[in-house]
This record gives C-alpha cells, sequence and structure tokens, in this order.
C-alpha cells in the first residue's frame, strides 16, 4: 500500500512507527530539510522535501496514485489544502488534522463539500478522553468500544484490592459479574492471562465488561468511591474549551485557572453561568491555596508547557486531590513519570496517530475485515475493534474448535447492536464486531487471531 504523509512531527513519526511495514511504501513530505533528513535516517522511508500544498511535490511524491494521504502538520490550512489537493489528483483515502474548532465544528461540510474523509481533532479527542478517565478517578486508563457501551478499564492493584491473589478461573464465582481480565502488567512483562494466572499485588490489570458491568466492577474493586463532582482546570486551552463542555453536560461544578486576561475573558465569555474563571497564574502554588484546589475532585493541568503540567500533577496528588490529569506532549517524558492510581496523563498526538492508525489498518485488510478502533494498552500490547466481512477464515467455527494464537483474547462480540460475552461455543459470523486484546501490532485483521 502506497501511504504519503505530509508532516514529520510527533503524530507523523508514530505513524512511521506503526505502519512502516513491508507491505507499505510510505512517503513523507517535509519542507524542513534537515528533520527530513532525520526522519530518513531513522525510518525505512522515502522523502521529499517540500510543501503539501505546493502541486509540484504532490506530483513528484505520486499522490494520483496513492492508497492513503495523511497531512499532519502544525497549520488546520495546510493540512485542508493538502488533502483537498490530493484527493482532487487521484489519492484514494485522505486524513487531515484539524485543530481549530472553527473548521472542526463543520466537519461534516468539510467531508461532503471538500471531499476530506475523515477530520481529526485532537484537542477533541484528548477532552474526551479526559472526560472518560474522570468517571473513573482511580483508573490509569479507560478506553471504549462499541459506541461506548462496553469499557476497557486499567487499575492498579494495591494491597488490599480484591483482585489481590484471585486467580483469573475464580473472578466469575468471586464476584458473580460478566467481566474479563484481557491484560495483567507485572513490572516490564505483559501477560493475556489464562484461567489459571493469579493476580499480585502491584500488578496494573486491565478488565473489559459493558458499560453498566465495568463500572459495577470498578466499583466493587475502589469500594464504591464518590464520583467526580468538581473540577479544578489550570490553563485555557482549546482542550479546555471543549473538556468544559463535556464536564456542563454532566453538571459537574468547574473552576478555571489562566493567566492570560484575554483568554480568562474569552472563556468567561463563553461560559458566563457555568464555569468560575480566575485571572491568575496557576503554576503559583499560593494561588492554587487561595483558589481551594483541595476542595475539588480533580485537577486537569492543560498549559502549554509540559513540565509545568506534570509539576502540577504531582502536587495535586500530593494535595490528596481525588484525581489529577496532566496533558503530556512528549512520550519521552512519561518514561520518567510513569501514571498512578490517581495521576494520569493524556497525549493528544499519540491519540490522533492511534486513530488514524486504526483506519489505515481497516483500508489495508478491508477485503478480510476492517480495524473500527484501536488503543494502546501500553507500550507492547493493545486493544482492537474489527468489523468481520464474508472473507474472513473464521466464521461460523465455534471459538473452542478455533486454533488461536497465544497472547491473544476475544473479549466481546457484537451482533445485529447486541453485546456477546463470548464463550467457546459461540461463533464469529459475518458482519459481526469483534473485541481482540492482545499483544502489540499482532492484530492487522481478524485472520490474524489464527495461529
Amino acid at each position: 500500500m502506497k501511504i504519503i504523509i505530509v508532516g514529520a512531527g510527533k503524530v507523523g513519526e508514530y505513524l512511521f512507527t506503526d505502519l512502516n511495514t513491508e507491505d507499505n511504501d510510505i512517503i513523507l513530505i517535509e519542507k524542513r530539510q534537515e528533520i527530513l533528513n532525520e526522519m530518513l535516517s531513522k525510518y525505512d522511508i522515502m522523502g521529499i522535501s517540500g510543501s503539501g500544498t505546493n502541486y509540484d511535490v504532490l506530483e513528484e511524491a505520486g499522490v494520483a496514485d496513492s492508497d492513503v494521504f495523511i497531512s499532519v502538520t502544525e497549520s488546520d490550512e495546510t493540512n485542508i489544502i493538502s488533502c483537498i489537493f490530493a484527493k482532487n489528483m487521484g489519492a484514494k483515502y485522505t486524513i487531515a488534522r484539524v485543530r481549530n474548532p472553527e473548521y472542526s465544528s463543520k466537519s461534516g461540510f468539510v467531508k461532503e463539500v471538500l471531499g476530506i474523509d475523515l477530520v481529526i481533532n485532537p484537542e477533541f479527542v484528548a477532552a474526551r478522553e479526559i472526560s472518560r478517565g474522570l468517571k473513573y478517578p482511580f483508573a490509569h486508563s479507560v478506553e471504549t468500544f462499541a459506541d461506548g457501551r462496553v469499557k476497557l478499564i486499567g487499575i492498579s492493584v494495591g494491597k488490599d484490592n480484591p483482585l489481590k491473589d484471585i486467580k483469573i478461573s475464580d473472578l466469575q464465582q468471586k464476584f458473580n459479574i460478566k467481566i474479563l481480565i484481557g491484560i495483567v502488567e507485572r513490572k516490564d512483562e505483559i501477560f493475556i492471562p489464562s484461567g489459571d494466572f493469579i493476580i499480585r499485588e502491584n500488578d496494573k490489570v486491565y478488565f473489559t465488561g459493558t458499560d453498566e458491568f465495568a463500572y459495577k466492577f470498578y466499583n466493587i474493586l475502589e469500594g464504591g468511591n464518590k464520583k467526580i463532582e468538581s473540577v479544578f482546570i489550570i490553563g485555557g486551552s482549546r482542550i479546555s474549551y471543549y473538556l468544559i463542555s463535556n464536564l456542563i453536560r454532566e453538571n459537574i461544578k468547574i473552576k478555571l485557572v489562566e493567566v492570560n486576561r484575554d483568554l480568562a475573558t474569552s472563556f468567561s465569555e463563553k461560559f458566563p453561568s457555568n464555569v468560575k474563571v480566575i485571572c491568575a497564574d496557576g503554576s503559583d502554588s499560593d494561588v492554587l491555596d487561595e483558589e481551594g484546589l483541595t476542595n475539588y475532585d480533580a485537577c486537569v493541568a492543560l498549559t502549554g508547557i509540559d513540565e509545568e503540567n506534570i509539576m502540577l500533577g504531582m502536587f495535586a496528588e500530593k494535595l490528596n486531590v481525588k484525581k489529577a490529569v496532566a496533558k503530556v506532549s512528549r512520550i519521552s517524558l512519561l518514561n520518567i513519570i510513569p501514571s498512578t492510581e490517581r495521576f494520569s496523563f493524556v497525549t493528544p498526538k499519540r491519540l490522533v496517530s492511534d486513530i488514524i492508525i486504526s483506519v489505515v489498518r481497516s483500508i489495508i485488510n478491508s477485503e478480510g475485515s476492517n480495524i473500527e478502533t484501536l488503543h494502546r494498552l501500553s507500550n507492547n500490547a493493545e486493544a482492537v475493534e474489527i468489523k468481520v466481512n464474508r472473507k474472513s477464515k473464521v466464521l461460523d467455527i465455534p471459538l473452542k474448535e478455533l486454533k488461536i494464537k497465544d497472547n491473544v483474547l476475544i473479549a466481546y462480540i457484537i451482533r445485529d447492536n447486541k453485546l456477546i460475552f463470548p464463550t467457546g461455543e459461540d461463533s464469529i459470523m459475518v458482519n459481526d464486531t469483534v473485541i481482540v486484546i492482545s499483544k502489540a501490532n499482532l492484530i492487522q485483521n481478524i485472520d490474524c487471531i489464527l495461529a
């Protein structure tokens, strides 16, 4: 498959890493020569120096016969225009990263009139991720499938957690709830656990179930901790705008601290009765004390500086705020300060790359099955939601008779809008959607579950 990527920022680099296989020919268009040279030395890709809005550059890249064209520069206008050019030159599928709410709010118009197949707003995606996480404040990861009806929750097993020293096969008897343990992370190892696996203290456990059962099980594990009812936001960013809009719908009390007076005024005008906006330096501990940070259930740090967000999150955690969330753009920082039960991170660029990769994998495997959703659960594990088409090899065979690879778990089957908690007697049928948990990059289509 021929894939053209415009822009060699973090999103582009994530895409190179995941899509750079022997079956894909990747061409990078980047106008900064030194960055282009760096990417060409690190990855087995081809590159062209120039702008994605330059017709001659696009022609040189061979856009006319490209399967996927992805524009992820820092400029919305560049991404939109380059995708319009590419579509009209013959690119089969176009994807644009668009951050400005004035553009992204009109994504339907952009798709239908301008011909861009997928428009992704990283700030909107990040706000949605934070909103989901606040429903499960002591989870370090919350992923959704089947239009939100299935949850995949990651928690840490403390010394008093009911999962400690429990054998996987004993879960149903002990808790009497339809839940699957999909992944266990123990130190630097990843396990897709079998029935005889025993959960230990300090394990990171990912469990999946319907929204109802996942929330019920989460509350059992966390002792029925009170839900988040108030949020203290530091930094008036685009993510803040989307997040506040989400929180208002949940009737959550909100305070926003923003140091820039014009931004603070803008937020107070946009949300005159729902948000208390304070113009002050949110990185100043005296300001946080004066504004009553400890009286809020959650603190979300969304300034433009990664280090500042991390320090604010750590400070909130130290003050025993129930949940702290920090926006971090540089993944390398997360290797130094891992997430904890009460302190988690959101990385917009990584979220965008995951969405794009799931779409590209679907296009690659369109004859057998389409990957509709992809979530990375750690550096070495992922969960995918796959739409099954008629050419698959797994159709109409009871799961107990399929030779399924090690480190693969079928978590759910969605059929005719109904959720099926699968047993060995169940089969995968045409047009089913299947949620599969596995080691990273193991599942490209549904047939990849077979040994």
